[in-house]
């Protein structure tokens, strides 16, 4: 537990000063590093002959679809076309089209779910040109989307996809990516291109051991909240994750970015808030600048709360069941006084992979540093429920947006209980916005759920089942929830590389990533464009801890009207039964 609370509490401390680092990039706020990097975005502007004018959000939603498209497109034909001689030391060939489909739509979506190993089925040009590459477009346009949302619900212009796009890229997630990187090669992380090295045991076999530019992926794949492993064990394997100090640097750079978002959110309310009081004469222009500094804002600590409430309690859960072993297991006689260690590093233990486990899929990340298959029964719901929440942070940007729906339910919930309009940062929520609303909370479990019965209720889906029973289920729930969360992790019992898993969980991760960006840019238009309300005494205050309670109240509701049925014939059912 000491090691669980002080790594929590070191990423609190960095969480402070990241989190407004990323609020000036958004707000385009001064920062020491623009000297440097407005000369790069200017010239970028230039030569791609960018219109920096803020989009509507109707525009915006369009220029995302359209750059995603044109690069889902490219990345496809270099996967199926990999098999040159072009930086393919290693000889691999083209990768088949379900496959290939499957990769592309995952990678592009920030999902990075793997129905391959890297090491044998990518060359080193689809690493760099399509998987590294993604990893930091996909990243910034879940970052762009969530900025853009952010700005319609405060009233304000909803901002330049592009100019978004590239703000981010070139003042963190490259800058941080190389840091990184060099941090992960001095622990001893592979970054070259050379080939596989074939060795000979000591027990006189040969083995190949992996080359490659693996710390260039391992970085962004962590900042980005990508996921997706250079090699097929992820960072389980010592090539990509072989210390405590990698391990630690990994779990941080996942959680930085969306963090931050909650941060910029917070600031950007705060922001708001003031310019409100300068409006209305209780505070002039000059006061402004020398108010007391703020980091989070009392909106943005609502929200910052609600997701750590929800993070604690399934860390909480997750690691007490993990360390508490398989009950199965000890009754054949086999102690377990170091807790569930079955499919474990010995270098990490129970304490950080409980840890890893559960950051990775609150963060939407993806990465896993065990495997998740050989995880207790209640050890596994945990990464499942986070996912089908699909709120506990998430991934980069589109976690904070899915929480931002749940708070405008949850106003109009309190606002039904005591006969008001409900209001949320000033603006009415009224029919429109809730429907859309009720649409986008609803999506998610219906692609998890439809596509659980389609897979159980056909042969080709049964095929993939390594586990019979209970278990199975529960590879099938874990599956999808990972595809309909943008997260990538899975129970790798799964065999999913078939024609059905792959067509069906790329089907998934399209629909769960655009669906859910498109109507909550629509809630932000349409938000932008109403015109703010007083605040009265019977206003509900939507910054303060009881109203982060509400938030937990109504998700957690939620998720057990959706999900507990399914949830209680897999996991939940095989932990009673052992």
């Amino acid at each position: 537990m000491l090691q669980i609370i002080g790594t929590l509490l070191i990423f609190l401390i960095l969480i402070f000063p990241i989190g407004n680092y990323v609020y000036h990039i958004t707000t385009g706020k001064k920062s020491f590093v623009d000297p440097l990097f407005d000369r790069i975005d200017n010239t970028l502007y230039k030569v791609l002959r960018i219109q920096t004018a803020s989009m509507g959000w109707k525009t915006y939603a369009l220029s995302l679809l359209l750059v995603n498209a044109c690069l889902i497109f490219v990345g496809y034909l270099i996967l199926r076309l990999q098999a040159t001689s072009l930086l393919n030391p290693n000889g691999v060939g083209g990768m088949e089209e379900a496959l290939s489909f499957n990769t592309i739509i995952s990678f592009m979506t920030n999902t990075n779910l793997q129905h391959y190993a890297g090491e044998s089925c990518l060359s080193y040009l689809s690493q760099m040109l399509v998987i590294i590459m993604m990893m930091f477009t996909s990243a910034a346009s879940g970052y762009a989307a969530c900025m853009a949302m952010i700005r319609g619900l405060l009233g304000k212009p909803m901002g330049n996809f592009y100019v978004d796009f590239i703000r981010i890229i070139t003042r963190f997630l490259l800058p941080m990516s190389f840091f990184v990187g060099l941090f992960l090669v001095w622990q001893g992380v592979p970054q070259n291109l050379a080939s596989n090295i074939t060795v000979t045991t000591l027990e006189g076999k040969l083995q190949d051991i992996a080359s490659g530019p693996i710390a260039a992926l391992e970085s962004i794949k962590h900042l980005g909240t990508n996921g997706g492993g250079f090699l097929g064990a992820n960072s389980a394997t010592p090539l990509e994750n072989p210390t405590i100090l990698t391990n630690l640097a990994e779990l941080y750079s996942m959680m930085l970015l969306p963090a931050s978002c909650v941060f910029v959110f917070g600031r950007m309310a705060y922001d708001k808030h003031q310019e409100r009081k300068i409006k209305e004469g209780v505070l002039s222009i000059s006061e402004a600048p020398v108010q007391k500094r703020v980091w989070l804002g009392k909106e943005g600590r609502t929200i910052f709360i609600a997701m750590s409430v929800l993070f604690v309690i399934g860390l909480g859960l997750c690691f007490y069941s993990e360390s508490q072993g398989n009950s199965a297991v000890e009754a054949v006689g086999i102690s377990q006084t170091a807790g569930n260690m079955e499919g474990k590093e010995v270098r990490f233990g129970v304490a950080q992979s409980s840890l890893f486990t559960t950051v990775t899929t609150s963060f939407t990340t993806g990465t896993v540093n065990n495997m998740h298959d050989t995880l207790t029964p209640l050890g596994g719901f945990v990464p499942m429920l986070h996912m089908m929440l699909n709120v506990v942070f998430g991934g980069a940007g589109v976690g904070l947006m899915n929480m931002l729906i749940y708070a405008i339910l949850a106003v109009f919930i309190c606002g039904l209980m005591i006969g008001r309009t409900p209001e949320y940062l000033g603006k009415k929520i009224e029919g429109k916005e809730m429907k859309l609303a009720a649409l986008s909370i609803i999506i998610h479990p219906l692609l998890i759920l439809a596509f659980s019965a389609l897979a159980v209720s056909t042969q080709a889906g049964l095929e993939g089942i390594s586990n019979p029973g209970y278990h199975g289920l529960s590879q099938i729930l874990y599956e999808f929830a990972s595809s309909a969360a943008n997260n990538g992790s899975g129970f790798e019992g799964l065999a999913d590389n078939t024609l059905f898993w792959n067509l069906a969980c790329g089907v998934v991760m399209f629909l769960g990533r655009y669906m859910s960006i498109i109507i909550q840019l629509g809630i932000a238009g349409s938000l932008m464009q109403k015109t703010e309300v007083n605040e009265t005494i019977g206003t509900l205050k939507t910054d303060t801890t009881s109203f982060a309670i509400i938030l937990v109240v109504v998700v957690y509701i939620f998720a057990a009207l959706t999900f507990l049925p399914s949830l209680a014939l897999g996991p939940i059912a095989e932990f009673l039964t052992i």
